[in-house]
């Protein structure tokens, strides 16, 4: 118990530190751009909280490593959150002494909007660095598999029996298990009686008897098979730069379709696909299994995770990037600027409903894992 306990810990680490640096390369695009243009960032925190650590640099950016080191900031002149926006905008427009070249209020329309959506652009940009090192390191997806339980068809022996995604069988009837090919064709030719399985779950091993179901594999041409519900985890080749770049920029397509299209479901859908939207604590539910998938799976949920934190922060939704983005975006059409107090009335109001709908959605997320839902 102590084992397992001590690896679900370092699994949640592992994930709060995956999310992190994400979240921490978000804002070193605002950072970078903003110095490109000339805008002072009086600190750049990892992690919020009190300080730990702290230096000054060259150009009197303060770095700083907070206690909590779950995420970071970047705090810009003019946008550090001692004054609320408008009254930032407000005070420069009237001229106001304090703000100087190096303030980003002072900055032109495009180069406020350069900053504002530079940081959703490098979780993209990380995005293909992820899926860059996944398959160098690890190879690409081939047509063989691993003997490592992957989605659970809910209702199916599999499921019912208690195995979870994840676990590696080791053994079936007494026959050790090499691949999930075997794994595979032992199921199905095992005419529907029930199976001893051996696997392992956080390296501890366990066995479990499971029946199987003929006629349940959605396989016409072999109605005979037996299938217990799961599908085995994809195991990788190793391959050439070549080809490693070739499936990192064809890997950034399947990410577009696959997040963009969640997307346009939820909008179109969303009483039917929104209880499948996850907050933090499901994303953490997902990664822990996935872990156990292997570095190359795991690698490119981090990166479907940066793809879909820049698709979401470029949505033009008050109190977000893309919601800033977009009342600079107005501001360049109408030849001047909205009304600052309006603006910011939008962003508060903004902020309230996004967190209501984080709230509503962590406990969904919660909900589900009292319920003993699967995370798949």
């Amino acid at each position: 118990m102590i084992v397992a306990e001590f690896i679900q810990a370092e699994k949640l680490i592992t994930f709060l530190v995956m999310l992190s640096v994400l979240i921490v390369l978000h804002e070193l695009g605002h950072y970078i751009v903003a110095r490109r243009n000339g805008v002072r960032v009086n600190e750049f925190a990892v992690g919020f909280g009190p300080k730990l650590a702290k230096v000054v640099d060259k150009n009197g950016t303060v770095w700083a490593l907070n206690l909590l080191p779950i995420g970071g900031y970047c705090a810009m002149q003019g946008e550090d959150g001692k004054n609320t926006e408008a009254e930032q905008q407000r005070e420069f427009r009237a001229g106001s002494a304090r703000y100087s070249d190096d303030n980003f209020q002072a900055k032109a329309a495009w180069q406020r909007l350069a900053i504002v959506v530079a940081g959703p652009f490098a979780n993209f940009i990380l995005a293909f660095v992820i899926l860059l090192a996944s398959a160098t390191i690890f190879g690409v997806q081939g047509d063989r598999s691993q003997a490592v339980v992957g989605p659970l068809i809910t209702g199916m022996p599999a499921q019912r029996a208690g195995l979870r995604p994840g676990d590696r069988v080791v053994s079936v009837d007494g026959v050790t298990i090499r691949d999930g090919q075997q794994l595979v064709d032992l199921i199905h030719n095992s005419g529907g009686k029930p199976l001893r399985i051996v696997y392992v779950r956080n390296g501890i091993a366990s066995s479990v008897t499971v029946a199987a179901i003929v006629g349940r594999c959605n396989d016409p041409k072999h109605p005979h098979y037996a299938c217990i519900g799961f599908t085995p985890v994809p195991a990788f080749q190793r391959v050439g730069p070549g080809e490693a770049l070739l499936d990192a920029a064809t890997g950034m397509g399947r990410l577009w379709d696959q997040t963009v299209g969640s997307l346009a479901l939820l909008v179109a859908h969303p009483r039917e696909y929104g209880s499948q939207v996850r907050g933090i604590v499901g994303m953490e539910q997902v990664a822990t299994v996935t872990q156990d998938f292997g570095g190359g799976l795991y690698l490119q949920l981090a990166a479907l995770i940066s793809f879909s934190l820049g698709i979401f922060n470029l949505l033009p939704i008050p109190a977000l990037d893309g919601g800033r983005a977009a009342f600079i975006l107005a501001e360049m059409l109408r030849g001047k600027p909205v009304d600052p107090e309006k603006e910011a009335l939008v962003h508060i109001a903004g902020f309230a409903v996004l967190m209501l709908v984080m709230v509503a959605v962590t406990f969904h997320d919660i909900s589900n894992i009292v319920s003993g839902k699967g995370v798949f």
